[in-house]
C-alpha cells in the first residue's frame, strides 16, 4: 500500500521537525553574523587612514608632504612651522585618534561620559587630583609661540575629525563604544603631558602606605619596611603616629602608577666607539599595550629637522635627535609629592587649620557626566597645599583629611622645553631649554656631533624645612612647608666624564655628599650595574653592542640573591620536583632566557618570598601602595643573610624558614601552571606578551584587537626589561620604544616600536614590529628624503 505525504509527515518523529527548525535558526544566525561581520569589516576598511594621494585641509598655507616609510613612520615635510604642526596633528590623529581621545579622557576624569558607571571612581580620582586644571593653568604661562604650536596641532587633529565624521570613517572603536570624539584643544595636549608626570610618579602612595604601617603595626615592624630612617625622622614619625586617619578606606582604591615605570639610557664618548663619534641609547619603560604609548615621527621644515618619538596627542618630538644632537631620558623618581594631614573645622567642613586659624579652602564643581545615567555631582576641595585626595572616596565626615602637594599641579612649561630641544645645536642650547622642563624630573643624557656627552637630573625638586619625607606631615604647621626648589645650577650634572660613558637606569644618581634630598626610593641597582659592566668591558664599542645591551637578559638580582638563599634550602625535605628545581637554579647562568625553567623559578620565588612575609598581615588592598617593595625586600634579605634579621623575617621564622617555605610554594605554583614534568617548564610559557588593546577586556573583542601573544624573556631587573602581572604572568611593562643613535651619521637611527606604529587593526603597521621587538631587532629610520620618496606619500593641500 502506498502512503500519502500527509501520512508520512504524521509518522515522522518530532525531533526531526526540531532538527529542521534548529538548522533554519542556526542558518539564520550564521547569515546575520556574516552580514554583521561584513558590515563591520566594511566600516573598518572605510576608516583606514589615507596614506597616499591628496587631501585638502583648511588653514594650511602651502602643500605638505607626509610620507610613510616601510615601517609606517611618518616623515612630514613642510615649508612653514604652522603647516608642519598642523600636518603632525592630522597624521597622528589618522593613526591614533581613539588612543588620543581615551588618553585625554582618562587624564581629565571624563571616561564615564562615554563608558558608564564602571569608571566613575577612576574619574573621581583624576578630577580630585586635577591634572586638567593644572594643564589649564599651564597653558596661560606658555609663550605666544608655544601657544601657536599647540593650536596649530589642534587644528590638524580637528581637520581629521571633521573629515572622518563627514565621511563616517572614524575608527571602529568609536562605533563599538558608541560615541564620537569632541574637538581637540591645546589643553588636551597639555593634559596628556600632565598624565605622564603622574605616570612617572613622585611617591605619595609610599607616604600613605607608611602611614598605614605606623598605625597598624608596632613601630619597630613599621620602620623595618621604610626605605630609610634618618635621625631627623623621629619627630615626624611620632606626629604621624598620633594622627588617626583611615588610609585603607580613603586611598586603597586610588589609581597608582606602575612602580617600575622608568627607563635605561646611556651615552658613550667617541673615544670609546668604533665610529669615533658618540653613541646614544634610550629605552623608556612604561606600559606595553596596543597601540604603543610612543609614536615615531620625523618633522622637517626650514630651521628644523628632528626625528624621534612623541606621545600621541602632543606636538613636537619628546625624545630623539636632530641634525646636530641626540637626547634620551629616564625617570629620576624624586620626592616631589607630599601628603599633608589637614585638620578640618567640624562646624565648617571647607575650612582647615593653619597656624592656629581656620582657612577657607577652594571648592571646585567637578560634576561627572555618566553614560546612560544621571550626572554625578562632585566637588573637589583644594587647600593651600593642594586637593584633598581622601575626598575622592567621598569622605567628608572625619576631622582630618589628606591633601596632596605636587610639583606637577603647578603651572609648568615642558612643551616649551621640547620645542627648544628639537632645534638645539649644542649642549649649551640644550641646557638652556632644560630651564623650562619642570615635571616630571628626568635624567637627561645628551650627545652631540662635536663630541660632547652630558648628563643632567633636571626638574623641580622641593627643599623641605623638615627634610624627612617618608610619611604625611602636619598641614597646620608652617615648618612643614616647602621652602623652594633645589637651585637649578646645583642639580646633578656631568659633562664628558673620564670614564667615557654615562649611564642611568632610575638608580641613585648622587653621592652621600650631595647636600640636597632627592629621594630614598631609588630603583633596584641591577640594570644600571649591568649597563656599566658591559660598557666597561671593551675598549671600542659598536652599534651592535648597544642593541644587544638594550635587549640584555642578565639577571644580577639572581646573581646576588641565589648564593645567599640556595644554601639555606633543606634538600632532604624536598620532594623529587623540589630537588630538581633546586638543581636547575644551581646550574643556571642567570640569564632570563624564555626557554629556561630557572628564570621562572627564581622570579616566582621572589614573589613568594614577599608573600610569605606579608600575606595575612598587611591588608591586600594596601599592597599596591607599597612603594619600593622590591628594594625593601632585597634589603631585608641582605641584612638577614648577615645575621641581622629584622622583625618581619624573625616573625616569619627566620631567613631559612622563609626561604624554604617560599621555595616549596614556588615549586607547587610552577607545577600548577606548567605541570609536573620539569623538562617542560619554561619562563616564556608563563611570561607571555599580549600587547593588550583598551577594548580587549570586553570579550570577544580581544580576539579582534589583541595581537597573538608572544613568549618573552627578560624580567623587571634585566636591562631588556619585561615586567609582568603577578596574577597572570602576562607581560605588561617595558621599553615600548628602543633607539640607538650613532652621532657619526645623524640622518639615521635604529629603532623599534612595539607592537607597531598604527592604531588601526587592519593597518599593515598595526603589529608588524612585534617580532623585531621581542627578538631584539631594529629598523633603520632614515631622515633623507631619497630613502622614502618612493614609499606611500600623502600630500596635504590648502582647502580652496
Amino acid at each position: 500500500m502506498v502512503e500519502t505525504a500527509v501520512q508520512i509527515e504524521k509518522q515522522r518523529p518530532k525531533r526531526s521537525r526540531w532538527k529542521k527548525t534548529a538548522i533554519i535558526v542556526i542558518t539564520g544566525v550564521l547569515i546575520i553574523l556574516v552580514i554583521s561581520g561584513t558590515a563591520a569589516y566594511w566600516l573598518m576598511r572605510k576608516s583606514l587612514p589615507v596614506t597616499s594621494g591628496t587631501e585638502a585641509i583648511s588653514s594650511l598655507t602651502s602643500p605638505v608632504k607626509a610620507y610613510r616609510d616601510k615601517n609606517g613612520v611618518p616623515h612630514i615635510v613642510a615649508k612653514t612651522m604652522k603647516d608642519l604642526y598642523m600636518a603632525q596633528g592630522y597624521v597622528t590623529a589618522q593613526d591614533r585618534m581613539f588612543q588620543m581621545d581615551l588618553s585625554r579622557r582618562q587624564a581629565s576624569g571624563q571616561l564615564s561620559e562615554v563608558i558608564g558607571e564602571k569608571t566613575v571612581e577612576k574619574d573621581r580620582f583624576f578630577r580630585t587630583m586635577g591634572l586638567r586644571r593644572a594643564a589649564e593653568a599651564s597653558f596661560k604661562v606658555y609663550s605666544p609661540e608655544a601657544k601657536k604650536v599647540l593650536q596649530w596641532y589642534a587644528d590638524g587633529v580637528n581637520a581629521y575629525l571633521k573629515e572622518a565624521k563627514q565621511e563616517k570613517a572614524l575608527p571602529i572603536e568609536f562605533t563599538l563604544v558608541g560615541y564620537e570624539p569632541k574637538k581637540w584643544t591645546p589643553v588636551d595636549s597639555l593634559t596628556i603631558g600632565k598624565y605622564m608626570a603622574f605616570d612617572l610618579g613622585g611617591h605619595w602612595e609610599g607616604q600613605a602606605f607608611r602611614q598605614y604601617l605606623i598605625q597598624h603595626f608596632p613601630k619597630e615592624k613599621a620602620l623595618d619596611l621604610f626605605p630609610s630612617y634618618p635621625e631627623n625622622g623621629a619627630k615626624i614619625i611620632d606626629k604621624a603616629m598620633e594622627t588617626n586617619i583611615d588610609i585603607k578606606s580613603r586611598l586603597a582604591s586610588a589609581v597608582v602608577a606602575n612602580e617600575y615605570n622608568g627607563s635605561n639610557d646611556w651615552v658613550v664618548s667617541g673615544t670609546r666607539t668604533k665610529s669615533g663619534k658618540p653613541y646614544l641609547a634610550d629605552d623608556p619603560h612604561l606600559g606595553l599595550a596596543t597601540p604603543s604609548i610612543w609614536y615615531e615621527t620625523q618633522l622637517k621644515a626650514p630651521g628644523m629637522n628632528v626625528s624621534g618619538v612623541v606621545f600621541a596627542g602632543v606636538p613636537g618630538i619628546i625624545v630623539g635627535h636632530n641634525t646636530k644632537v641626540a637626547w634620551g631620558v629616564t625617570n629620576v623618581g624624586p620626592d616631589v609629592q607630599d601628603l599633608y594631614i589637614e585638620k578640618r573645622n567640624a562646624k565648617s567642613p571647607d575650612e582647615f587649620l593653619y597656624e592656629g586659624k581656620w582657612e577657607k579652602a577652594k571648592v571646585i564643581e567637578e560634576n561627572i557626566k555618566v553614560k546612560d545615567h544621571k550626572t554625578v555631582p562632585f566637588k573637589v576641595t583644594v587647600t593651600r597645599h593642594g586637593p584633598i585626595m581622601s575626598e575622592f572616596a567621598l569622605d567628608k565626615k572625619e576631622d582630618t583629611a589628606l591633601s596632596l602637594k605636587w610639583t606637577a599641579l603647578e603651572p609648568s612649561t615642558e612643551l616649551q622645553a621640547v620645542l627648544m630641544f628639537n632645534k638645539a645645536e649644542n649642549w649649551n642650547q640644550f641646557k638652556t631649554a632644560l630651564t623650562y622642563f619642570h615635571t616630571p624630573a628626568q635624567n637627561f643624557v645628551f650627545a652631540s656631533q662635536d663630541g660632547t656627552i652630558a648628563y643632567r637630573a633636571n626638574g623641580l625638586i622641593p627643599i623641605r624645612s623638615e627634610k624627612y619625607a617618608s610619611v604625611p606631615v602636619p598641614g597646620w604647621d608652617k615648618k612643614y612647608e616647602w621652602k623652594g626648589y633645589i637651585p637649578w645650577e646645583k642639580l646633578p650634572t656631568v659633562v664628558n666624564p673620564k670614564e667615557g660613558f654615562i649611564a642611568t637606569a632610575n638608580n641613585k644618581v648622587i653621592g652621600e655628599d650631595y647636600p640636597y634630598h632627592i629621594t630614598d626610593s631609588w630603583a633596584q641597582p641591577y640594570r644600571e650595574q649591568r649597563i656599566k659592566d658591559v660598557l666597561s668591558s671593551k675598549e671600542k664599542l659598536s652599534v651592535k653592542d648597544m642593541k644587544m645591551l638594550q635587549f640584555d637578559r642578565k639577571n644580577l638580582q639572581a646573581e646576588e640573591m641565589l648564593p645567599m638563599l640556595l644554601p639555606l634550602i633543606e634538600k632532604d625535605k624536598l620532594d623529587p620536583n623540589g630537588k630538581k628545581a633546586l638543581q636547575i637554579l644551581k646550574d643556571w647562568n642567570h640569564e632570563d632566557d624564555k626557554e629556561l625553567a630557572a628564570p621562572l623559578l627564581f622570579n616566582l620565588w621572589m614573589q613568594e618570598f614577599s608573600n610569605v612575609l606579608f600575606e595575612k598581615k598587611i591588608d591586600q588592598k594596601m599592597m599596591k601602595l607599597f612603594d619600593g617593595k622590591a628594594q625593601v625586600v632585597d634589603e631585608l634579605i641582605r641584612c638577614a643573610s648577615k645575621g641581622q634579621e629584622g622583625p618581619w623575617v624573625k616573625e616569619a621564622g627566620g631567613l631559612q624558614a622563609v626561604s624554604n617555605r617560599s621555595f616549596s610554594r614556588t615549586v607547587k605554583e610552577v607545577e600548577n601552571v606548567q605541570g609536573e614534568n620539569t623538562e617542560k617548564w619554561s619562563w616564556g610559557a608563563y611570561h607571555t606578551l599580549p600587547f593588550d588593546h583598551p577594548l580587549a577586556a570586553i570579550k570577544p573583542l580581544n580576539l579582534l584587537f589583541n595581537p597573538k601573544e608572544t613568549e618573552m624573556g627578560g624580567s623587571r631587573v634585566t636591562v631588556g626589561a619585561a615586567g609582568w602581572d603577578p596574577a597572570t604572568g602576562k607581560v605588561n611593562h617595558g621599553a615600548a620604544w628602543r633607539t640607538v643613535v650613532d652621532l657619526s651619521d645623524l640622518s639615521k637611527s635604529y629603532n623599534v616600536v612595539g607592537p607597531g606604529q598604527s592604531g588601526h587593526v587592519l593597518s599593515k603597521w598595526y603589529d608588524n614590529q612585534i617580532k623585531d621587538w621581542t627578538t631584539g631587532n631594529y629598523h633603520v629610520t632614515d631622515t633623507k628624503e631619497a630613502s622614502f620618496k618612493d614609499e606611500e606619500k600623502l600630500v596635504l593641500t590648502p582647502d580652496q
